[in-house]
């Protein structure tokens, strides 16, 4: 892809991302002006609104993992903002590995209702600057729901600037043991087009992230859990991994919390 072309897409997704913001933004102006001119009696229940703004942060991973190398902190999070229809999503994960940012990046989605529960979204990606990686910015286009059987799917799609493409899918499944003890079975999967030395990654199926963690949820909006995540590098990135000393694959044990307001 061209850098023109690629520049052209991004002006495209920065245009949607706006756009979202701003019908967010009149979906608020709207309600209240609803809400304050309806003439109906004080005493009338207030009426149902597709449009209803909404909002919500979800911090669904902060943890300490222990690993081969030694310890690192992960952090996983997201938050939106819009109607049932229409929101701004925002995505941000990474890890920090003594007191330094080893890796982490930041998404920002207009996000759409097409089917029940399934949302369509398009945005932008930027990856940070790691200890020893560059930054890449991406455009990003996918799908994020809910598939039978209740697993929650976010599958995403990306295209960065000198032809780079990218391709990530995450998969989990909650398993109530009791009302608050629940088993969470998660997968990650990541892949790219073509390698990137400054990134560590090589073209093709790069890694594979499988977990369990088990919660227990003090309130509906606070649980500390504990579990396991087995990590596993391939092809080109397990190259570089071992070229840098670094383990090809890993067993970490976690603890952390979950929160969401």
């Amino acid at each position: 892809m061209s850098q023109g072309r690629y520049e052209e897409i991004q002006k495209m997704s920065v245009k949607m991302i706006a756009t979202a913001a701003l019908l967010c933004g009149g979906l608020v102006s709207a309600g209240a002006a609803a809400a304050a001119g309806s003439g109906a009696p004080k005493d009338w229940p207030s009426p149902m609104h597709d449009n209803t703004v909404l909002t919500k942060v979800m911090l669904d991973r902060l943890e300490l993992r222990g690993t081969d190398a030694g310890h690192l902190t992960y952090w996983e999070g997201q938050a939106w903002v819009g109607s049932d229809i229409n929101k701004l999503w925002l995505k941000t994960e990474g890890d920090i590995v003594k007191g330094a940012m080893e890796e982490g990046d930041v998404e920002a989605f207009y996000s759409r209702a097409v089917a029940p529960f399934w949302d369509f979204q398009v945005g932008l990606r930027h990856d940070f600057k790691g200890a020893t990686q560059a930054t890449r910015d991406w455009v990003a286009v996918g799908f994020k729901g809910l598939a039978p059987y209740r697993f929650e799917v976010d599958a995403t799609a990306y295209v960065g600037n000198s032809g780079r493409t990218a391709a990530q899918l995450k998969a989990e499944y909650d398993l109530l043991i009791t009302q608050r003890l629940i088993l969470t079975p998660e997968v990650e999967l990541n892949a790219f087009g073509k390698k990137d030395p400054q990134r560590g990654v090589g073209a093709g199926l790069s890694n594979l992230d499988v977990g369990l963690r088990l919660r227990y949820e003090i309130r509906r909006e606070f649980a500390p859990y504990a579990g396991v995540v087995w990590t596993r590098k391939f092809g080109g990135t397990a190259d570089y991994a071992r070229a840098d000393g670094e383990a090809v694959k890993d067993t970490q044990w976690v603890v952390g919390v979950r929160a969401w307001w």
